[in-house]
C-alpha cells in the first residue's frame, strides 16, 4: 500500500529534519546521499530517528491544528478564517515533512495568493515568508542543487536560509491563525 511504501523513506536532502544530517556530515558522519524513491535522500546510521522525529513534528502540528479548531470561538468561520487555516496546514505539514520538494512551495504561493484576495486575511507577513523562501528555492534547486547534495557551505547556506524563512512562516501563521480565531479564557469581572 502506499502507506506501507512511504515507511520506507529516509529523509530527503532538502527537508527540515535534514539539516541535523547535512551537519553531521561536517563532523564525519557516515551516511550516503542517494536516490531514493525518486528523490535524493540521506541514507545510513540515525536516518530513521531524524524521520521519526519529523514524524512526530507532524503529528505535533495535526495536534495543534486540532487544538486550535476545538478552542475556535462556536459558529460559523469566516471565508478568510478557512484560507488562512488551509495555508497554515499546509504550511505546517510541508515543513514538517521527511521531503520537501520545490513544488510544495508553488502550493504554499498559490494558497498565499488566496490568502491575499481575502481582504480580512492577515497572513501577509508569513506569505512573504514563504514568497523568499520560494526565491531561495529557486537558487537551491535546481541551480545550485549539488551544493546541496554535497552538504558544502554553500548548499548549507541555502538549506539554513530556506528552511529557517519556512520554520519562521510556520511560527508567524500559527501565531496569526491562534490570536486572530482562539477564544479567550473568560477573565475576572470588569467593576
Amino acid at each position: 500500500s502506499f502507506l506501507a511504501a512511504q515507511g520506507g523513506r529516509g529523509t530527503e536532502v532538502e527537508s527540515l529534519g535534514a539539516l541535523v544530517l547535512h551537519a553531521a556530515r561536517l563532523f564525519g558522519w557516515q551516511g550516503q546521499v542517494l536516490l531514493h524513491y525518486g528523490s535524493m535522500e540521506f541514507l545510513g546510521p540515525y536516518v530513521g530517528a531524524v524521520s521519526a522525529g519529523a514524524q512526530a513534528l507532524t503529528a505535533a502540528a495535526f495536534g495543534w491544528l486540532l487544538w486550535w479548531r476545538l478552542r475556535t470561538r462556536h459558529g460559523r468561520l469566516a471565508p478568510c478564517v478557512v484560507v488562512d487555516a488551509a495555508f497554515t496546514a499546509v504550511l505546517l505539514f510541508t515543513v514538517t515533512s521527511r521531503v520537501i520538494s520545490p513544488q510544495y512551495l508553488v502550493w504554499l504561493v498559490g494558497l498565499g495568493a488566496v490568502c491575499g484576495c481575502c481582504t480580512g486575511s492577515r497572513m501577509w507577513p508569513p506569505v512573504a515568508l514563504v514568497l523568499a523562501a520560494a526565491l531561495v528555492t529557486v537558487l537551491e534547486f535546481p541551480v545550485y542543487f549539488g551544493h546541496v547534495v554535497a552538504s558544502d557551505p554553500l548548499g548549507l547556506t541555502l538549506m539554513f536560509l530556506r528552511n529557517g524563512l519556512l520554520v519562521a512562516a510556520c511560527l508567524g501563521a500559527g501565531r496569526v491563525l491562534w490570536r486572530g480565531t482562539a477564544a479567550r479564557p473568560a477573565g475576572p469581572p470588569s467593576p
